[in-house]
């Protein structure tokens, strides 16, 4: 089949496939939360039992990180996650507040489009599938080209676990035809309600085009801080530790190190102790030329390949027990390979005077790439942590934890998901850890508790007593003006009677 007879059914596919959606949705629509949460508690208990296998096929399709951690990122995104959602009520009614006589009503957006990353495809599949149907939506998935045999598995254990549970066909579906006619078809389709994107940053901007609300996971650039006051030990055990699991592809994961000055050489001494090697400036240079290819892009080779592939592959010399490469910088540019997001165990190493200059730095990073995302912070002073959150760019700021963990929701009490929303400062529509609340609209009741008497009275009494300053001629405007208001006000509501 030639390319142009690819993309034209691609298209054909994603049309067929939107309009399969809709139709399912109008049903599930009508479903309560309690068939919701029995479909997508069978589809978790499934998919649940191929972890292992997803994992395996995950890294042998694409080539990228570890098996073993994507298969706990799997076990995360099919049991941890449905501990969480599996009480939560997201559609009918889900809040009422009798003593203000208002009540809030989840309404699911409708029909999303998915796009599901290569680092992550299994992962990140099940999580967003299980949200979806969690909150009563349609979900369309267009596979990433480089992991479709692992994303379509997927799918295909959800699709007929849900299906054997009730959930009408055509709810959860996916373009078998993969190209990008077919996913920009899909995004600019009018039955599509909402984009939900993570890690596929070419698509983006066919994303926001299409004029349809989008949640991106965005690009992150996290800077670690070791502040004085910290427990290094621990704080580099914790860096060492989240930047080699799946060997660094999880985007919340630490980029760069900023350690203080007087404890700069510590903070060497405990990295080197745990398995980092600090580069030479040559040595930094030769890495840096595998980052990025000529148009700016990442560069797959390097992709998730463990910190002795990645000194094999520019030829430096490493000890055999090297889990991450180091290297000394000490500014921050966008020319500046070191100063961006590597999804592989590489970390820049910056030495600031103070937290005052560090926080500076911090801040110069996220600018760079990465606004919006995450930092994480290593310190036991109060004051030096609010601080930090107060000025940062960013939508988490974690404390005393690994990032890739943390981020997630695994080491915290963030929400457990694997989109993590950039907000406005990223281009985002939400600095959620993105939640099957994200994906509803709240439909607001609220039953009248005053006239418009109780608004105006105290206006008018006023008015008719006199205030120093004002005449009688302005106060007796004023009544009449506010009499006028209540005549019309008096219309409009007879009018509306008849709609």
């Amino acid at each position: 089949m030639n390319r142009i007879d690819n993309d034209l059914r691609s298209v054909q596919e994603a049309r067929i496939l939107v309009e399969n959606a809709r139709e399912a949705q109008k049903v599930l629509a009508a479903f309560p939360q309690e068939k919701l949460d029995e479909i997508v508690g069978h589809m978790a208990e499934e998919v649940y039992k191929y972890a292992r296998e997803l994992a395996i096929m995950s890294h042998e399709e694409t080539g990228f990180g570890k098996w073993q951690d994507k298969f706990v990122k799997n076990i995360f995104a099919s049991d941890f996650l449905y501990n969480k959602i599996k009480d939560m009520k997201v559609v009918g009614i889900i809040g009422e507040d009798k003593e203000n006589k208002t009540m809030d009503i989840g309404v699911p957006v409708g029909v999303i489009v998915a796009l599901s990353p290569s680092t992550n495809p299994a992962s990140t599949t099940i999580y967003k599938a299980l949200i979806a149907i969690k909150s009563g939506n349609a979900i369309v998935f267009s596979p990433h080209p480089k992991a479709k045999k692992t994303i379509t598995k997927v799918l295909d254990i959800l699709i007929q676990a849900a299906e054997e549970r009730g959930l009408p066909s055509g709810a959860i579906g996916y373009l078998r035809t993969v190209a990008v006619d077919g996913t920009v078809a899909l995004m600019n389709h009018k039955d599509i309600s909402l984009i939900l994107i993570t890690g596929v940053p070419k698509m983006v901007r066919a994303a926001y085009t299409s004029g349809k609300p989008t949640i991106y996971g965005g690009p992150g650039n996290g800077p670690a801080f070791i502040e004085r006051s910290a427990d290094i030990k621990k704080a580099v055990a914790d860096i060492i530790a989240s930047r080699t699991f799946d060997n660094g592809i999880v985007s919340a994961s630490e980029q760069s190190i900023v350690a203080e000055d007087c404890i700069a050489d510590e903070v060497r001494q405990e990295l080197r102790g745990n398995g980092a090697y600090f580069m030479s400036e040559q040595e930094s240079v030769q890495l840096s030329k595998l980052f990025f290819r000529l148009d700016d892009s990442l560069n797959v080779e390097i992709v998730g390949k463990s910190a002795i592939e990645l000194a094999r592959l520019s030829g430096i010399c490493v000890p055999e027990d090297t889990l991450v490469l180091i290297s000394e910088q000490k500014y921050v540019s966008p020319t500046n390979p070191y100063s961006r997001e590597k999804l592989c165990p590489v970390l820049a190493f910056y030495v600031e005077k103070d937290w005052l200059n560090a926080c500076e730095k911090c801040i110069e990073l996220l600018i760079n790439e990465g606004r919006g995302h995450t930092l994480v912070i290593h310190s036991k002073n109060e004051n030096v942590i609010r601080e930090f959150a107060l000025k940062k760019p960013v939508s988490r700021v974690l404390v005393n934890t690994p990032a890739s963990l943390g981020g997630i929701g695994a080491t915290t009490n963030l929400f457990p998901a694997l989109t993590l929303g950039s907000g406005a400062a990223g281009g985002g529509y939400t600095s959620d850890n993105v939640t099957p609340m994200n994906l509803i609209n709240i439909r607001k009741v609220c039953y009248g508790v005053r006239q418009l008497e109780d608004i105006t009275k105290g206006v008018q009494a006023e008015a008719v007593v006199g205030t120093s300053g004002t005449s009688c001629s302005a106060n007796q405007s004023f009544i009449e003006s506010t009499n006028d208001l209540r005549v019309l006000l008096e219309k409009l509501l007879e009018q509306l009677k008849w709609y």
